[in-house]
């Protein structure tokens, strides 16, 4: 894979070298003079798409993404942001000022979570959106590998979860999707949706999740009620039904806890 073959299909001209970036288990990720290049090979058709879809989204409401240059099916040139100091309280207040904004519904298009298609869903009840548009995927594609679990994740979602109204997420809001640049953090990878911002303060909080001062910065400008505290497990049995089917049965006893502590 050669990124300046991209670049050049898409009419833009960088002479510097290709340096290679941290990327993730999806695609490899170049930097390419003021460019992000991002290419897979044999990518599910759309991946990309969705991803630039993600980032418009997020950008028009206030969320700082990096510019997207170009689309193709199997990759995506961006504009490069170059690195700065940690803001965590910056990253909070840009984050409470997306999840306190209300649209009239539910919504996902059909998107991705990592390469694993989602579909799409308008409307409806939370709890009944949330479980079939990105739990119920996730357990037909592992049930064979959950050991009995999958009966138990069920009947998580017969109680209906809190809401607080349908508000844009990121979707997949690990610290790895946090780009800390200059002039103020961005996110990056976004699973895009409308739904309950539960879900995204329950990624933050897996597998070591993000520190204090962000937190308490973020309690600050959104406090978080007990109800949506205590519902975070149960949005955590979803990423972890997605760690179970890319990485394998070792996410069972991080799944367990979860479905306990729910």
């Amino acid at each position: 894979m050669d990124p300046r073959a991209l670049l050049r299909r898409a009419g833009l001209e960088a002479k510097a070298l290709p340096v290679p970036l941290h990327g993730g288990d999806i695609a490899r990720v170049w930097r390419v003079g003021p460019y992000v290049v991002k290419l897979a090979e044999n990518p599910p058709p759309g991946l990309f798409a969705a991803e630039a879809r993600g980032l418009a989204e997020l950008g028009k409401r206030g969320v700082r993404v990096p510019p997207v240059l170009h689309v193709a099916e199997e990759g995506l040139v961006l504009a490069y942001l170059a690195p700065g100091k940690e803001d965590w309280e910056g990253l909070a207040a840009m984050l409470a000022h997306l999840h306190r904004q209300r649209e009239a519904a539910y919504w996902a298009e059909p998107g991705f979570l990592g390469t694993f298609p989602l579909p799409g869903r308008q409307g409806g009840e939370w709890t009944e959106f949330f479980f079939l548009r990105c739990i119920e995927p996730f357990l037909k594609a592992t049930w064979e590998r959950l050991e009995g679990l999958g009966p138990q994740v069920e009947a998580l979602f017969q109680d209906p979860l809190p809401t607080e109204g349908p508000a844009p997420l990121h979707g997949d809001l690990w610290h790895g999707n946090v780009h800390f640049a200059q002039g103020g953090p961005a996110l990056l990878d976004p699973s895009f949706f409308v739904g309950e911002r539960g879900v995204d303060l329950a990624m933050m909080r897996l597998f070591g999740g993000f520190p204090p001062a962000f937190w308490r910065a973020y309690e600050a400008l959104y406090p978080v009620p007990e109800a949506v505290a205590r519902a975070l497990p149960r949005y955590q049995v979803y990423y972890l039904l997605a760690h179970v089917h890319f990485f394998g049965q070792g996410y069972l006893g991080a799944l367990w806890k979860a479905i306990s502590a729910s």
